[in-house]
């Protein structure tokens, strides 16, 4: 059993959270994992993508091979679009439909939603709005995590244990939002 997953988004988006929750439930679970990452600019806005390999075999590089990632988790749309290159042809791309453009040539949304769609087996939500519904819009990454939690192998009772110990330092309040946006992004997905 194994998972390799790439990791997309932009710099303040919570990429390296997502990875936090994943690493520490793969480790509890008692599974092999590697993880590399690689961040574009180092501020606010700059490109972000870290590979994460899950096994329960040893894992012996950290790297992700084009055309052989099962799943592309993203929070911006075009970050997703990015790394298609590396998704094996039953991979699949869980991404937000927010946009954050941070270059003048940002191209169409539309076009960019349409070019994820034609891989067939994308799931796009709208995280900027379920994260308002959860009470921050800072919490789009867990509304990711959410949405693709039924398409990963880790149980979502130890996803959910990593998410309040991570937030846990932060109060009550921001556990709470962090976890509803973790099952609101999970709902949306499942009706996709």
């Amino acid at each position: 059993m194994k998972q390799d997953i790439i990791l997309a988004g932009v710099g303040g988006q919570g990429i390296l959270s997502i990875a936090y929750v994943i690493d520490n439930a793969a480790l509890k679970a008692g599974l092999n994992f590697k993880q590399a990452e690689v961040h574009g600019m180092a501020q606010r806005g700059g490109a972000v993508q870290s590979h994460l390999r899950l096994s329960d075999e040893p894992v012996f590089s950290e790297l992700i091979p084009r055309s052989s990632a099962d799943m592309i988790l993203s929070v911006e749309p075009l970050e997703a679009l990015r790394y298609t290159d590396y998704l094996a042809p039953e991979g699949i791309v869980v991404t937000s439909r927010t946009p954050f453009v941070n270059i003048p040539d940002y191209p169409e949304l539309d076009e960019v939603l349409e070019e994820l769609r034609s891989l067939g087996n994308a799931v796009i939500i709208d995280s900027e709005a379920l994260a308002k519904e959860a009470g921050s819009v800072r919490a789009q990454n867990m509304v990711m995590l959410g949405a693709a939690s039924d398409s990963l192998f880790l149980s979502q009772d130890l996803l959910l244990e990593f998410i309040r110990e991570l937030f846990d330092p932060k109060g009550d309040k921001i556990v709470e939002t962090n976890l509803l946006a973790f099952e609101l992004g999970r709902k949306a997905a499942a009706s996709e």
